[in-house]
């Protein structure tokens, strides 16, 4: 077999550039919307330059999908069973709040995926992800049964936490023709909100 031959820097670059455009295209477009002109058009690219690299949109989609999905979990990976409940849980909110910000385009591709019925990552969905939530959720129930958290269905927190920390990605232009904030002030503001939100959420209650 003839191994595949290592990618000079030039090639690195173009996939680099292919991907970050497609990012933007899909981001905005979805899937069924955005087209491989509009990607090459974004990448300053040709159209049969894109294809050299990848075969097809489909292609350039998927990558984008595999990648954001691992680096979607890292945050949730990251939760300490020895650490304080409450710490680790307002610190794993922070995480995502901090993806929203720094990653809105990936948020939104993530969102249009879910949207359409996830056909290209329902098998992660279904099993990596339901793997680790199920353990994060058994770790959140062990903290409420040793009195350290107060009663909440596990499940329901981390899904309330996905929903309100990508919500400042996802529907950015709602939230800043409501607001209409001066810079990013807003999103400052919202995380403190979170944070008190949650701390008092999982606070447990004095007998």
């Amino acid at each position: 077999m003839t191994e595949a031959r290592p990618q000079t820097r030039i090639q690195k670059k173009n996939r680099e550039t292919i991907l970050d455009a497609a990012l933007d295209v899909f981001s905005s477009e979805g899937f069924r919307g955005a087209t491989l002109d509009q990607i090459a058009s974004a990448a300053s690219l040709s159209k049969p330059n894109v294809l050299y690299y990848f075969s097809s949109k489909e292609a350039i989609y998927t990558e984008l999908l595999s990648e954001l999905l691992d680096t979607w979990l890292d945050p949730l990976r990251a939760l300490d069973p020895k650490g304080d409940p409450i710490d680790e849980l307002v610190a794993y909110m922070r995480r995502k709040f901090e993806m929203s910000r720094q990653y809105p385009r990936e948020s939104r591709l993530f969102a249009n995926e879910i949207v359409q019925g996830a056909p290209r990552i329902v098998d992660e969905i279904n099993g990596p992800l339901k793997s680790l939530v199920d353990k994060t959720a058994k770790l959140i129930q062990s903290w409420i049964h040793a009195g350290r958290l107060a009663p909440v269905d596990p499940y329901h927190l981390v899904f309330s936490i996905w929903a309100t920390t990508q919500h400042y990605a996802d529907f950015d232009v709602q939230v800043r023709g409501i607001l209409t904030p001066e810079g990013d002030s807003h999103l400052d503001d919202a995380e403190a909100f979170l944070v008190t939100l949650y701390t008092r959420t999982l606070t447990p209650t004095s007998n």
